[in-house]
């Protein structure tokens, strides 16, 4: 996994709204990259509301945000439809970029262990190299304290 400091895993990925993003044309913004378990369930629900109420922010820092998660495109295309999201999402559908960024991880959830996403956040600085990381993320409060961080980046 990619320590602080270090440049970012790059990547191209779909994104919502048609098109791909590929991580190193960002070169020149800070980036924030959210993962998370999967589309349309409270707490990623509650995270992405809470990026796309604050996407205006985040650009007048001189930030792009984008949520990852293994879901399909058209599984993205009904969640942003349905909560009227303003905020990018990527699919991941093969889980490189999981993998790259060490979010694929082994759960346990009442006992039963089953491999997922954990919710994590990397903020990117201009040079594409890792700014900060968040680490098992509680969905409360987050999108501010990131938004502090891009501002002090």
């Amino acid at each position: 996994m990619p320590e602080i400091s270090q440049p970012a895993p790059d990547f191209t990925m779909p994104v919502t709204g048609g098109g791909d993003v590929t991580l190193s044309d960002l070169k020149g913004h800070k980036v924030v990259l959210y993962f998370y378990p999967r589309d349309d369930t409270p707490g990623c629900t509650k995270e992405a509301i809470g990026f796309s109420e604050h996407l205006d922010a985040f650009a007048d820092a001189g930030a792009k945000v984008f949520g990852i998660s293994r879901d399909t495109m058209a599984k993205h295309d009904k969640f942003t439809a349905k909560h009227d999201l303003t905020v990018p999402l990527l699919t991941d559908e093969d889980g490189t970029v999981c993998e790259a960024y060490g979010v694929w991880v082994e759960k346990n959830m009442y006992g039963k262990k089953s491999m997922g996403i954990e919710r994590a956040t990397y903020l990117i600085d201009d040079e594409g190299n890792i700014a900060q990381i968040w680490r098992k993320v509680k969905v409360p409060g987050h999108v501010e304290e990131v938004l502090d961080a891009v501002r002090a980046a």
